[in-house]
């Protein structure tokens, strides 16, 4: 039996940070890999592709717009053939920082295998048996499929196969309006499918602030997006060669053709053919069981990522490997802390949040004020011909002291909204107050005045009162 420092079952994000840190550290250390390359999900299936697919199909549209911009531009048929060639160009290219020799050269051990518990300190991987002072639970998570009756049958697609798809769909259901859904169905729209996302509740992303989703709904709609909402689909069947997908919505049916069905209904930790019953391992449906710490109910089994949650996000992943590496590598009681999560939608345009959702202030009895700014009177997204879109910054009421003006959240719907979040999210993880951000020279023409003329809307009422007004008149008048 070999007997290693740490063994990292998954060689996705998170455990790729905590192979290397603990490789370079000099620790005896074992990264295992079911997949036949490195990089996880999120490089392979998840965030790289699909964010190549959207940039492609941004550009798509981007053409088809240019008359906006005194251009004359045509775009032909979409090959999706050449459109995926790009995708794929996209990850060999990121494949490289996840290049397995790389970490050898750290010193660390890189298995191809299945990993699995054979008792509470160690694993067999093939033909060998390996224990460890340390384990590092880093499975990820899976598509979750619906029991649908035929849809098996009639065949479907999840983020694992539609980036492999070479001929573009005449029409395509998406089974969910989270954000991959979102994300894969605006995309395909703009390259020229026909599109229908079938949604079980009234709108898509519904832990966003309703305001902005349905602003962003009519964005996917005027791309030729369609959308059945509160419908459920009770059978998937095929004839003449389409799927046709039964859905009901209260007592009404109706059936939708589709060439293709791209299932985007949530995800599931892989916590499945692991041991980890024999590893004493507590886990549920929602992952491995993890304490504030990361670690499970076996002591030296750590987990992080989408295998024990709460948030399924390559950032998260990459935050908890950091706190596992400090509390399994160096004992340093380190503490998870979920105050400050950005995430993003990267619809176009994006939706990114951080913090509480206007709702969800009011379910917490937190008294806010919103203030709002919209894309359209921000002279950068007027020259982009941009102005989808708006800011809500969510500002604590009260005295300074009792914690007013400070950033409890934020929702921004707007191009390149995902970047524009880091500043409100560094501000509030410092616990700067809203004047700082109101007080902070913003470069011209830039999309970032708009956080800043946002903020600024705090102080409009006390500057242009009745009280200022007077004031500045006595005050010139005086001198």
């Amino acid at each position: 039996m070999d007997r290693r420092d740490v063994v990292i079952i998954g060689g996705g994000a998170g455990g790729l940070v905590v192979a290397s840190i603990a490789s370079q550290l000099g620790l005896a250390t074992t990264l295992v890999e079911a997949e036949p390359q490195l990089g996880g999900d999120c490089l392979h299936y998840g965030c790289v592709p699909s964010k190549a697919l959207i940039q492609a199909a941004r550009m798509a549209a981007q053409v088809r717009e240019a008359g906006r911009f005194g251009l004359d531009a045509h775009l032909g048929p979409v090959q999706l053939d050449a459109v995926m060639n790009h995708v794929a160009g996209v990850i060999a290219e990121l494949q490289q920082h996840d290049d397995p020799e790389r970490f050898r050269a750290y010193g660390c051990e890189v298995l191809n295998g299945r990993a699995r518990f054979t008792g509470p300190d160690q694993i067999r991987v093939g033909e060998r048996t390996l224990s460890a002072r340390r384990f590092v639970l880093a499975t990820g998570s899976s598509a979750f499929v619906p029991p649908i009756p035929g849809l098996a049958d009639a065949g479907f697609l999840t983020n694992r196969e539609i980036f492999s798809l070479r001929r573009l769909p005449a029409r395509l259901a998406v089974l969910g309006g989270g954000p991959i859904g979102v994300e894969l169905a605006q995309a395909f729209a703009r390259l020229g499918s026909r599109v229908t996302v079938i949604q079980r509740g009234p709108r898509i992303l519904p832990r966003e602030d309703e305001d902005l989703v349905l602003a962003l709904q009519q964005v996917m709609q005027d791309d030729g997006v369609e959308f059945c909402f509160n419908a459920e689909v009770e059978q998937v069947s095929r004839q003449d060669g389409a799927r046709l997908l039964h859905c009901r919505s209260g007592d009404a049916m109706q059936q939708i053709a589709a060439d293709e069905i791209l299932v985007a209904v949530g995800r599931t930790p892989n916590v499945q053919d692991l041991g980890l019953e024999e590893a004493g391992v507590a886990f549920d449906r929602r992952g491995v069981t993890v304490d504030r710490h990361l670690r499970s109910s076996n002591r030296r089994i750590y987990a992080c990522g989408d295998v024990c949650g709460p948030y399924q996000f390559t950032h998260m992943a990459e935050y908890q490997a950091g706190v596992v590496i400090a509390n399994a590598l160096f004992r340093l009681p380190q503490k998870v802390d979920y105050g400050v999560v950005p995430w993003v939608t990267y619809s176009d345009p994006e939706l990114a949040r951080v913090g509480l959702s206007e709702a969800e202030a009011r379910e917490q009895g937190v008294a806010v004020d919103v203030l709002r700014f919209d894309f359209a009177a921000n002279d950068r997204a007027v020259i982009e011909r941009a102005p989808q879109g708006c800011v809500k910054l969510l500002v604590r009421r009260g005295s300074r002291w009792r914690g007013g003006g400070r950033i409890v959240g934020a929702a921004i719907l707007g191009s390149h909204g995902g970047e524009l979040l880091h500043e409100i999210a560094l501000a509030m993880r410092s616990g700067a107050r809203i004047g700082s951000v109101a007080a902070t020279i913003h470069a011209y023409p830039t999309r970032a005045q708009i956080l800043r003329r946002a903020a600024n809307r705090r102080y409009a009422g006390t500057l242009f009162s009745p009280l200022s007004r007077m004031l500045a008149g006595l005050i010139n008048r005086t001198y």
